[in-house]
């Protein structure tokens, strides 16, 4: 294949795109298939000899979409979306054709100096006070590992990535329950320990106690360990939890201990200036991480971490040998040194033209509007006789339940088998739940309704 051919077959990709979006309604929300249906259709060996592109796509259309679960679908309302505006897929099909490599500023200046401009914009859009700078990462996982590898750092006067870590004081991070599994990852791939990450208990809110955090912060001075941070929550993926984030950092701070805020969905929208107080307080951040590939509508992956200050994170991961100097630019950002991998995609692009071709008031239009449909979901939910809402809306998450776990479980499975809509599972206060979660890009009112239908016809 050859460019020639590259740009016949690209030219039939969008077609095929076109077709497949307008066709997402028809197509069940996640495939009815059972594991090893699609590997069971490929040959066990790679071929010897180049293969026609026309057979090639012929397998594609015949395997691959039939048996994907469906993210862009406007009735996907599980997990958090991972969305895909037109405008974000055309940038990603300009920086695949670009295929930039934006290691250093010398690499892709258009790709770095792009990166540092989205980055204000974002600040602006999300109300947060000049002086935040930041990077882009491929997800929150990354970003709160980064955060959590240089609360490590700053703990051990930045001699644990030199010396290692045997022999140091027991580090100690905390944070509620209710933050992502991400922070515990973090925890145990930055060396600190599953058993290190200390779970401070939250009020009926569901948010971390301050004094809880206080109380936990002194026992583990008093017992020998070596607090080095705290990771809070501003919209957990389980319910939507909240920390009560201001009170947390004035704790947080007063220790001498940096903060790391994982806003990954909920952080989108807070280019609502109605649902700031939800996260009061984070001016006073060390660190946050917000997902635009959720809620915003980029396309995945585009994570951002804003920092009050990047020099301790630039001092944990930062390492620039001689090959990849820029001769002459000694303080150029070069923003392999902020997160953990050399490589970079090109990712502020897609930023760039969604921002734009959105604006803030579309995207604050779209997002206020899931919340709305949402609440309404969520009331004709509570109508249906049998069924219990388990948690109330956090912004545009509900959970509900039927009577005991078994039949709520067997009314998940049916849902998820009818194929018209897609939810998942969690537990709240040790009960098996349903999460209904609002947010995909291109989603109507109409679309959301079908929620209470689905779960009316299916109970």
């Amino acid at each position: 294949m050859d460019h020639e051919d590259l740009n016949h077959w690209s030219k039939r990709a969008a077609d095929w795109a076109t077709t497949y979006h307008a066709g997402l309604r028809d197509r069940p929300v996640r495939a009815p298939l059972v594991p090893g249906a699609v590997a069971g259709q490929l040959p066990p060996s790679p071929p010897e000899a180049p293969e026609p592109m026309e057979a090639i796509w012929e397998d594609f259309e015949r395997i691959v979409p039939g048996a994907m679960t469906h993210w862009q679908h406007p009735r996907f309302f599980a997990y958090f979306p991972a969305n895909a505006s037109p405008a974000s897929m055309l940038a990603e099909q300009l920086a695949n054709a670009i295929a930039a490599q934006g290691m250093i500023w010398q690499t892709s200046p258009a790709a770095t100096e792009m990166e540092q401009v989205m980055i204000q914009w974002l600040r602006q859009a999300l109300g947060l006070p000049e002086g935040f700078t930041g990077t882009i990462h491929d997800s929150a996982t990354t970003a709160t590992l980064s955060a959590v590898l240089t609360m490590r750092e700053a703990a051990l006067g930045f001699a644990g990535n030199i010396a290692g870590l045997s022999g140091q004081p027991r580090l100690r991070i905390y944070a509620s329950a209710e933050t992502h599994s991400s922070v515990d990852k973090a925890a145990r791939v930055a060396g600190i320990g599953q058993d290190n990450l200390v779970k401070v208990p939250t009020d009926d809110s569901l948010s971390m106690r301050p004094e809880a955090l206080a109380a936990a912060i002194a026992a583990d001075r008093a017992a020998g360990f070596l607090p080095a941070g705290v990771v809070l929550c501003a919209g957990g993926t389980s319910v939507g939890a909240f920390d009560r984030i201001g009170a947390c950092i004035a704790v947080a701070h007063a220790e001498g201990l940096p903060v790391h805020v994982d806003a990954a969905w909920a952080g989108s929208a807070m280019i609502c200036p109605e649902f700031r107080a939800l996260w009061a307080g984070i001016e006073a951040a060390d660190s946050l991480v917000f997902n635009p590939h959720k809620w915003l509508g980029a396309q995945f992956d585009c994570a951002v971490q804003l920092l009050r200050d990047p020099g301790p994170q630039v001092r944990t991961l930062g390492l620039r040998p001689s090959y990849l100097e820029t001769a002459g630019r000694e303080e150029i950002v070069n923003f392999n040194e902020w997160t953990v991998p050399l490589g970079r995609r090109f990712r502020a692009l897609k930023l760039w033209f969604h921002l734009r071709a959105y604006g803030l008031e579309g995207l604050r239009a779209r997002i206020r509007a899931h919340v709305r449909w949402a609440g309404a979901a969520c009331e004709a939910l509570r109508a249906l006789p049998g069924v219990t809402i388990t948690t109330e809306p956090r912004l545009s998450l509900f959970t509900f339940a039927l009577g005991d776990d078994a039949a709520t479980e067997a009314l998940l499975a049916r849902i998820n088998d009818d194929g018209r809509i897609y939810l998942t599972q969690t537990r709240h206060q040790g009960r098996y739940v349903i999460r209904v979660q609002v947010g995909q890009f291109d989603c109507t009112e109409a679309d959301v309704a079908m929620i209470a239908r689905v779960v009316r016809e299916l109970m």
